[in-house]
């Protein structure tokens, strides 16, 4: 039995295959196939799929939350770390990539974007505008309603007038 032992593992090992997992028959990306009709060995995907994750997004995008401190915080933090290399931390369109020679985004102190809805702010996170691409894959649903809500707090800040606030002269020390 002990000289039969190493011969069984030795045919065990003979008879792995190695090279038929390499070699099989398949398609490499975007190769035509004769198989298919439309002659391509890509296929679409069937009517009615959805990704996961989709439901949920679309869920967090469609409704805005309320606006609290906690949300206002959240958005100032992602603002300044997606936002200000090309708005500035103002909000004005002067980031550090405006001095280093790239375009300069508009101004969200300017009459259009003050006139705009938080919505009009969360779908260009999502899908881009002019030379900005989408931020969808790196800025969460609630982190680009937070942020519409701090740019919206950023033009109140810049655009207040001393009028606008009752009192304040019992309020300045």
């Amino acid at each position: 039995m002990r000289r039969a032992a190493p011969l069984l593992i030795l045919l065990a090992v003979a008879a792995c295959d190695d090279q038929s997992m390499r070699l099989q028959k398949r398609y490499e990306t975007e190769t035509p196939s004769l198989l298919w009709p439309d002659g391509s060995s890509a296929r679409p995907l069937p009517a009615g799929t959805v990704a996961h994750g989709d439901l949920e997004r679309e869920r967090a995008l469609a409704q805005a939350p309320a606006v609290t401190p906690e949300l206002l915080a959240r958005g100032r933090e992602r603002f300044g770390i997606f936002c200000s290399p090309c708005h500035g931390l103002s909000g004005y369109g002067d980031g550090m990539i405006v001095s280093r020679g790239f375009p300069a985004p508009p101004s969200y102190h300017s009459a259009r974007l003050r006139a705009a809805t938080a919505q009009h702010f969360v779908d260009v996170i999502t899908n881009g505008y002019g030379v900005m691409y989408s931020y969808a894959a790196r800025v969460s649903p609630e982190d680009r309603w937070a942020i519409a809500a701090y740019i919206r707090a950023l033009q109140l800040s810049q655009g207040a007038r001393v009028a606008d606030v009752p009192n304040l002269s019992e309020r300045l020390p």
